[in-house]
């Protein structure tokens, strides 16, 4: 009787433990199935105990799942699947609102041997419900990605802040010192813009910076970087340009800038921009002289009387 109430006892565990169980033998036939797995398949016991596990669920990965099955009665030890390798053995719906960002029940399995006298009788899957994690772990990146972004971006304009610019400036200077090829950097910044601000506001000077950086991200690639360096000043790189072909582009910057006023807080405002260009060349010891020297250009086109492009010669 004592035996009888155990064997009633452990059968009620396994049927309501919060986790699936499977037992398989060798030939993946399914030996065990609990009340979790028939919850979330649909599946009752008496459908699939007897029968192979791939006549129920042919989408299951046949090649891999038989493997693992199969080195666990070789090997006689646990095996292990995470949801970071393989998001989910069955495919079952999970209970998690629809709004999380995951598709199917994530899951960690467990591949257990049911030894008899040394010997592997059958083998034990544990199938989990892990979808928590994984949503918890995608609301996380996405939190760091929200923050890393942050960090990238300036407050007033949204485009890249100089950290982030001079970052990607670095990185596309060592792959040219590397490969070789083209790479042109232009700096450009709004002619007159105190006057702006002390005419107008500051609220009409942030527009002006918001409308500015909006019209040339507009115009410009998706493999260009454009940044804001500080107060009205900008910089825009160009991988795989030459110095030729930056002309070109800052003379679309410069027209883009001025062809239109912007229009912020009930007034009009015509804006003009200076820009000034320099490419990389064989010799040049750093990306920071780059910028140097896109910076005397772009000094040398106010000081030619504003509202032009001037590059390195």
């Amino acid at each position: 009787m004592k035996e009888a109430m155990e064997r009633s006892l452990s059968d009620l565990v396994i049927a309501r433990v919060g986790f699936g169980i499977v037992v398989l033998d060798r030939a993946m036939n399914v030996l065990m199935w609990n009340r979790f797995m028939q919850d979330h398949s649909g599946h009752a016991a008496e459908q699939v105990v007897g029968k192979s596990i791939f006549a129920s669920f042919p989408e299951l990965p046949r090649v891999w799942l038989t493997r693992k099955i199969e080195s666990v009665f070789r090997l006689g030890s646990f095996a292990f699947s995470s949801w970071e390798q393989r998001p989910y053995l069955f495919k079952f719906d999970h209970d998690r609102p629809i709004t999380c960002g995951v598709d199917v029940m994530q899951q960690d399995c467990t591949f257990m041997p049911l030894t008899r006298g040394g010997e592997v009788m059958a083998v034990c899957v544990t199938v989990s419900d892990v979808t928590h994690v994984r949503v918890m772990q995608r609301e996380s990146e996405e939190v760091v990605a929200r923050l890393e972004g942050y960090a990238n971006r300036d407050c007033i304009t949204g485009i890249a802040n100089r950290r982030f610019f001079e970052a990607r400036l670095r990185d596309e200077f060592l792959r040219w010192q590397r490969y070789g090829g083209e790479l042109s950097v232009l700096l450009f910044d709004i002619d007159r813009f105190k006057d702006i601000n002390d005419r107008y506001g500051h609220a009409v000077g942030d527009a002006v910076l918001r409308v500015t950086a909006q019209r040339v991200a507009n115009a410009v690639r998706v493999q260009d970087t454009l940044g804001r360096f500080g107060g009205d000043e900008f910089a825009l790189l160009l991988p795989c340009t030459s110095l030729a072909d930056a002309m070109i582009v800052a003379e679309r910057v410069r027209s883009t800038i001025g062809d239109v006023p912007v229009e912020a807080n009930g007034v009009r405002v015509r804006v003009t921009a200076s820009v000034g260009g320099a490419a990389a060349r064989p010799g040049l010891p750093a990306y920071e002289v780059l910028i140097n020297e896109a910076d005397a250009t772009l000094y040398s086109a106010k000081r030619k009387g504003r509202n032009r492009s001037v590059v390195l010669a």
